[in-house]
C-alpha cells in the first residue's frame, strides 16, 4: 500500500529505529527532552526513579497541572477563540462549538462548584455521563482542583456501577439525567439511584446534568443540579499537584465482584499523550483530530479530551453511530463538516458502514480531503477491513495496539516519525518507550513467526499505570508475576522476521467485543446464579462486525424439565442487567456436559475453536474426548462451526 522509495523506507526505519533506541537506552534524556512540551510549577528530581522497583515512576519531584496544560496554556498562548469542542450530536439533532477560552471559564466554574461541596486534592468523584462537553468539562475540572474522576461508561448496570462507587469511595457522583441512543433514551438517574441502593459506601451528593430528553426526579438534600451549581459557583483556580499523583481511575469493562482500578498519573501521562499526537497520530496544534469512541472508555480519556486539548487541537466529541444516524454516511458528514484531519475509531465503526455500504456510494456525497490518516484500534482488524478502508479513503490506515492499561499506543506506525510500510493484519512495531518481546513458556524470547506471550520488559514508559487503585499487591499478580522483569500483556502474538508486532488472540478469559473488554468470568457467574444452571461456560465466538460475541453454554440440573427456550431466554437476560448491553450476550445453548481437563477446567479455548470452524488440536489432558463430538453437534445445530 506504498509508494515510497527504498531509500525513503530506509529513512524512515531509521527514524523510527533511532528515536525507540535512545528512548530505552537513554530514557531521562528522551523523555526529559518530550517534557519541554508541558508547563511545569516545579521540575523533576528525576525523570525516571526506579528506587522502588518495580514500581517505578516517572518525574518524581515534580509539580504541574494538567487542566492548566489542557487550558489555561493555551489561552496564554492566543488560542482562546480557537475551538476546543464540537460536539456533534445527530442522536439530538445538535451542534455545539465551545471555545478555548469558553471552554477554560466553564471548567473553572464547575471546578469551583465541586470545591464548594468540599471536594479537594485526592478525594475521588465518579461520573456516569453521556457524550456531551460536560463529561470532558467535569473530568478536567477534578484535574484542576487535584480531585481524582473515575469515569463509569453510562452502558454499565447499577450492580457494576455500585461496585465501582464502593471501590473508589467518590465525594461525589456526577451524572446526566439520560443518555441517547437513535431508538430510545436510556435513563440514567434510575440506575445510580439502585446503585446507591446497593452500595455501601454513599457519597455526599449527587450532582445531575438535566437534559431536556428526559430530565430526572431529584432527592433533596442530597441530588444537585448541575446548572443552577455552576451557575452560582465561583471559578476555582489550578492546584498544582505532584507529577506521580493520581488523576484518575478507570475501572476495567467488564469486572464484576472486586474491580481493577487503573490508575494515572498527571507527570508522565501529560507528557505521553502530548507527546503520542504529534508522533503517533502525525497531528499539529490547530489541528481537528475526531476520536469517534466514548469517554467511558481509555481511548475517550486519552484522545477525546486529554491528549487533543494538552496538544491544542480542537476535538470532535461525537454522540451517534457509525450507521443509522441517519446512515452509514454519517463518518464522512462530520469529517467534511468539521474539516478532520486524523480520525481514530475501532474496525468495528468500519465493518458496520462496510456492511450497510460496501460500494461506498455514501462517501462520493462528501467532500472527505482534509483526512489524512485513519487509525484503527479496540479489538484486531482483519486485514479485508483495513485495506477497504485504504481503498477507499486514499489515506494510510493505521491498525495500532493498546490497552486500558497503557493508556496510548504500545505498537504503532508512528506518522510523526515516518510512516513505515503497512502489513495488513500487524499494527507494526512497538512505539519508542516500549520494549516489547515475545516470550515462550521459558521465560525467553522466541524465534521470528512464534507465537509465544506478548511481554513488555519494565518499566513501562510514561502514561502507563504506575499500580492499581489501592491494590499494589493485585498490580504485581495480575501484571508483573508472569516473568520477573516483565510486564504481561495478556495477548499472544509473535513477531516476524521485519519485527512487526501481530497480536493474535487473548492469553486468559476475556473477550473483545467491539473494542470493549469484558470478562467471560463475570458472564459465567451470572449463569451459574440461575436455579437451574448446573454448570456453564462462556466463549467468544468471531464476529465479523463486533470481532467476538459472548455465547454461553449451560448444562441444566437433574430433573429440571422447563423449556430450554425459557430458560435460555431468562439467563440472556440475566446476563444483560448485570454487566449491561455493552456484552452483547444474545445467545445461550443447552448443552448434555462441557468438556473438561481431567483436572476439572473446563476446555472453553477448545470449544472457541470448534464454534469458529478453526482447527484445533485434541488436548492431552481432556477427561473425555467423546463430550466434544456432543458439543460440536450443539453448536453446528445452532449454526456455529464448520457445519
Amino acid at each position: 500500500m506504498s509508494n515510497r522509495s527504498a531509500t525513503e523506507t530506509a529513512a524512515a526505519q531509521g527514524a523510527w529505529q533511532a528515536a525507540h533506541r535512545r528512548s530505552l537506552t537513554d530514557p531521562d534524556g528522551f523523555w526529559g527532552e518530550a517534557a519541554g512540551a508541558i508547563d511545569w510549577d516545579r521540575r523533576w528530581d528525576r525523570v525516571l526513579d526506579d528506587g522502588d522497583a518495580p514500581f517505578y515512576r516517572w518525574f518524581t519531584g515534580a509539580e504541574l497541572n494538567t487542566c492548566h496544560n489542557a487550558l489555561d496554556r493555551h489561552l496564554a498562548q492566543g488560542r482562546g477563540a480557537q475551538p476546543a469542542i464540537i460536539h456533534d450530536s445527530p442522536v439530538t439533532g445538535s451542534l455545539r462549538t465551545i471555545t478555548y477560552a469558553e471552554l477554560q471559564a466553564r471548567v473553572a466554574r464547575f471546578a469551583g462548584a465541586l470545591r464548594g461541596l468540599g471536594v479537594g486534592q485526592g478525594d475521588r468523584v465518579i461520573l456516569y455521563m453521556p457524550m456531551v462537553p460536560e463529561a470532558a468539562i467535569a473530568m478536567l475540572a477534578c484535574a484542576r482542583i487535584g480531585a481524582v474522576h473515575s469515569v463509569v461508561f453510562g452502558g454499565f448496570s447499577a450492580r457494576e456501577l455500585a461496585t465501582r462507587i464502593d471501590d473508589a469511595r467518590p465525594k461525589i457522583v456526577v451524572a446526566g439525567s439520560c443518555g441517547i441512543e437513535p431508538n430510545r433514551i436510556v435513563p440514567y438517574k434510575p440506575l445510580l439511584d439502585d446503585a446507591l441502593a446497593q452500595a455501601s459506601h454513599q457519597p455526599a451528593h449527587c450532582v445531575i446534568l438535566q437534559r431536556e430528553q428526559q430530565p430526572a426526579d431529584l432527592l433533596p438534600g442530597r441530588d444537585l443540579d448541575w446548572t443552577a451549581l455552576e451557575a452560582a459557583a465561583e471559578p476555582a483556580d489550578c492546584v498544582p499537584v505532584a507529577a506521580t499523583d493520581p488523576l484518575y481511575i478507570l475501572y476495567t469493562s467488564g469486572t464484576t465482584g472486586q474491580p481493577k482500578g487503573v490508575v494515572r498519573d498527571h507527570g508522565g501521562h501529560a507528557v505521553a499523550m502530548t507527546w503520542s499526537m504529534r508522533q503517533v497520530y502525525g497531528v499539529e496544534p490547530g489541528e481537528v483530530f475526531w476520536s469517534a469512541s466514548d469517554v467511558g472508555w481509555v481511548v475517550g480519556h486519552s484522545y477525546i479530551v486529554y491528549g487533543p486539548l494538552l496538544h491544542g487541537c480542537t476535538t470532535v466529541l461525537y454522540e451517534g453511530k457509525p450507521v443509522g444516524t441517519p446512515d452509514a454516511g454519517a463518518f464522512w458528514r462530520v469529517i467534511e463538516e468539521h474539516k478532520v484531519s486524523v480520525l481514530f475509531t475501532a474496525p468495528t465503526a468500519f465493518r458496520a458502514i462496510r456492511r450497510e455500504d460496501p460500494e461506498a456510494r455514501h462517501l462520493a456525497r462528501y467532500d472527505t480531503s482534509s483526512l489524512r490518516a485513519l487509525f484503527l484500534a479496540g479489538e484486531r482488524c482483519d486485514p479485508s477491513t483495513l485495506e477497504w478502508a485504504g481503498d477507499i479513503l486514499g489515506v494510510p490506515v493505521v491498525d495500532h495496539w493498546w490497552q486500558t492499561e497503557t493508556g496510548w499506543a504500545i505498537a504503532a506506525n508512528c506518522l510523526g516519525l515516518e510512516q513505515l510500510p503497512i502489513k495488513p493484519g500487524s499494527p507494526t512495531k512497538p512505539v519508542p518507550g516500549y520494549d516489547v518481546q515475545v516470550l515462550g513458556d521459558d521465560g525467553y524470547p522466541v524465534p521470528p513467526n512464534t507465537i509465544g506471550r506478548i511481554m513488555i520488559k519494565l518499566p513501562l514508559p510514561p502514561g502507563c499505570l504506575p499500580t492499581l487503585w489501592a491494590n499494589d499487591e493485585r498490580y504485581l499478580a495480575s501484571y508483573l508475576g508472569a516473568e520477573p522483569g516483565y510486564y504481561l500483556s495478556g495477548d499472544a502474538g509473535y513477531f516476524d522476521e521485519d519485527g512487526y508486532l501481530y497480536v493474535m488472540s487473548r492469553i486468559d478469559d476475556i473477550i473483545n467485543v467491539a473494542g470493549h473488554r469484558l470478562s467471560t468470568g463475570g458472564m459465567e457467574a451470572v449463569l451459574a446464579g440461575h436455579p437451574d444452571v448446573a454448570e456453564c461456560a462462556v466463549i467468544g465466538v468471531t464476529d465479523q462486525l463486533k470481532g467476538e460475541l459472548p455465547l454461553g453454554l449451560v448444562v441444566l440440573k437433574a430433573g429440571v424439565d422447563r423449556s430450554e427456550a425459557d430458560i435460555a431466554a431468562e439467563l440472556v437476560a440475566l446476563v444483560r442487567d448485570a454487566i449491561g448491553p455493552v456484552a452483547a450476550f444474545k445467545t445461550v445453548l443447552v448443552v448434555p456436559r462441557l468438556p473438561k481437563t481431567r483436572s476439572g477446567k473446563i476446555l472453553r479455548g477448545t470449544m472457541k475453536h470448534i464454534a469458529d470452524g478453526t482447527d484445533y488440536r485434541l488436548p492431552a489432558t481432556i477427561d473425555d474426548p467423546a463430550i466434544l463430538e456432543e458439543i460440536q453437534a450443539a453448536l453446528a445445530a445452532a449454526g456455529y462451526g464448520d457445519s
